[in-house]
């Protein structure tokens, strides 16, 4: 009887600290949930503001400013454009 008692003692130790450490398990993979979650909102929030800038810095006007000032460039005239004619097509078709 003593022996079956100890058993049982031993059984029943050992199913609550599993218990527990099951417990603790979960408790810490619904932290790393939570944390990947809010991680995830984060970035969706990030990805979308870049989105925004993204098309603010795109806009033709902001392009041509930028191309006046920084590279100097001017609206294409029939004053300052050149026209290059190319030898081949002007001979005619050679084969």
């Amino acid at each position: 009887m003593l022996r079956l008692n100890l058993l049982l003692l031993v059984t029943v130790m050992a199913s609550a600290i599993f218990l527990v450490q099951t417990q603790y398990e979960s408790r810490k993979l619904f932290t790393e949930l939570d944390r990947a979650e809010a991680e995830a909102r984060r970035l969706a929030t990030d990805q979308l503001r870049l989105q925004v800038e993204k098309r603010a810095q795109a806009t033709p006007q902001r392009i041509e400013t930028l191309a006046r000032e920084k590279l100097q460039m001017k609206p294409a005239s029939p004053g300052i454009s050149q026209y290059v004619k190319d030898g081949l097509a002007s001979a005619g078709a050679v084969r």
